[in-house]
């Protein structure tokens, strides 16, 4: 979304695939799952009245969308690229099918995994989860618009303190806000590290695949 008020900026669209074409050409595989918040969120429409159902599935269209115009944006760029559905839109894009998405991977492809897990109920945050450790993934990374994970909103707080590194079990325990609870035990117990940064700080994504230490790690 950008500094819109609504939906998909291309100067943000383009930064990122300028990053991910980097991480590319290093070599290292990339996978990703995009949300839909700057379209639809279901839990947000549900507390408004509308069947969570209804809502979240509304929500997972939105990633669909995302996804497609981050795909033409890398693919405008050079790189393969393939979008991944959960829920069967074929004429748009693929279902997901975990041995499908590894060969795509093992292509050299960019895999854009959308419309979360296909049910209703389950965040963003869940899906990436999930989809990480289906594919064996060394790093799940969460892009974010802070610089790691405080322990009160550093937008509102100017004095909250930042955590360089956690357990998951201290994440929960604490109720830091970093993913889901549902994502977190994911991560836990299959032992795939998460890392949370700020995406919109330029460079950062290749300064993690460099190895230095941006953000906060929870492992």
């Amino acid at each position: 979304m950008g500094e819109l008020d609504y939906g998909i900026d291309p100067k943000i669209l383009q930064r990122i695939a300028d990053d991910i074409i980097h991480l590319r050409a290093m070599e290292i595989e990339v996978a990703m799952v995009i949300g839909g918040g700057n379209i639809f969120r279901g839990a947000g429409l549900a507390e408004g009245g509308m069947d969570r159902v209804t809502g979240d599935h509304m929500g997972m269209l939105a990633t669909v969308l995302n996804a497609l115009a981050m795909q033409d944006a890398l693919e405008r760029n050079g790189l393969f690229c393939r979008v991944m559905s959960a829920i069967k839109i074929y004429q748009v894009c693929e279902d997901y099918i975990r041995r499908r998405a590894v060969r795509h991977l093992e292509k050299g492809r960019v895999v854009i995994f959308a419309a979360g897990t296909g049910n209703p109920f389950f965040t963003t945050d869940s899906a990436a989860s999930l989809r990480a450790i289906e594919i064996e993934a060394d790093l799940l990374l969460k892009a974010t618009k802070v610089d790691g994970i405080y322990d009160d909103d550093p937008m509102i707080n100017p004095n909250a303190k930042r955590f360089s590194r956690l357990s998951f079990d201290e994440a929960i325990s604490k109720k830091l806000r970093v993913m889901d609870a549902t994502a977190l035990v994911l991560c836990r117990d299959n032992k795939i590290p998460l890392r949370i940064f700020n995406i919109f700080t330029q460079g950062n994504l290749i300064k993690i695949a460099q190895g230095e230490d941006i953000g906060s790690l929870v492992q």
